[in-house]
């Protein structure tokens, strides 16, 4: 009886060994198996942050997004009228002043643009003698006139230049084709005598250096004077007749 119950020890000793020989595999076995997909997410990762395709599609999709939100961003602008179309306060001044005469944007008239003539306006009766100047705008092109025209005569004593009236005139703009007009006004010769003769007149445009020399349609003589001043006198642009 005592050698079975030492051959029943003996067997269970054996059998816990033999389990606890099994477990310890298992265990092993498992912890193996959970760290499988450890190095597996490890590589993953890897992937995903080097030069990889993992790596390229995240950038990818990152640049798409941004993309997405700086057309969302435009749109947004757009919308509130900040956009570049022109139609913000600020895009539509610009297209409102291009071409503006108010803005400053017509130049000025040229002498090689203007179409020059002179004829008599005295009328019967007038104590003075006087000549319209009639600028013609034939440039192709809108242009401006400042107040005053320079006028020279040319006379057998040497050039006399006209003074200006002193009237008050803003510079105007000529359209082109049409035409306007100033006035010359200047002493009858009653004296009897022979006077001194003109021989031409010579006008510069505004602002110009360049000058046109015409026919003198007035008066042949001037009367002798003094010295003590021009007797000559020119008007602004637009002092004789309405124009055209």
């Amino acid at each position: 009886m005592r050698v079975h119950r030492l051959t029943f020890a003996a067997l269970a000793v054996v059998a816990g060994l033999s389990l606890t020989a099994c477990n310890s595999d298992d265990g092993a076995a498992q912890s193996d198996s959970s760290s499988a997909p450890s190095a597996s997410s490890s590589a993953g990762g890897s992937d995903s942050g080097g030069s990889g395709t993992g790596g390229s599609d995240q950038v990818g999709s990152d640049q798409a997004g941004s993309d997405q939100a700086g057309s969302d961003q435009a749109g947004s602008d757009q919308s509130n009228g900040n956009g570049s179309d022109g139609k913000g306060s600020g895009g539509q001044g610009t297209v409102a002043g291009t071409g503006s005469n108010a803005n400053g944007k017509v130049g000025k008239c040229r002498t090689d643009e203007l179409e020059v003539t002179a004829t008599d306006s005295t009328i019967d009766g007038d104590t003075e003698g006087s000549v319209a100047v009639t600028f013609k705008n034939g440039g192709g092109r809108d242009c401006t006139l400042a107040a005053y025209a320079g006028v020279d005569l040319k006379t057998n004593q040497g050039e006399l230049s006209a003074k200006r009236t002193g009237q008050e005139a803003s510079p105007m703009v000529l359209k082109d084709g049409k035409s306007v007009s100033f006035g010359i006004s200047y002493p009858l010769n009653k004296s009897g005598g022979s006077g001194v003769r003109i021989t031409g007149l010579v006008v510069t445009p505004p602002n110009e250096t360049k000058s046109v020399t015409l026919d003198w349609p007035g008066a042949a003589t001037l009367p002798v004077t003094d010295g003590s001043g021009s007797p000559v006198q020119v008007g602004p642009i637009g002092s004789a007749g309405q124009g055209g």
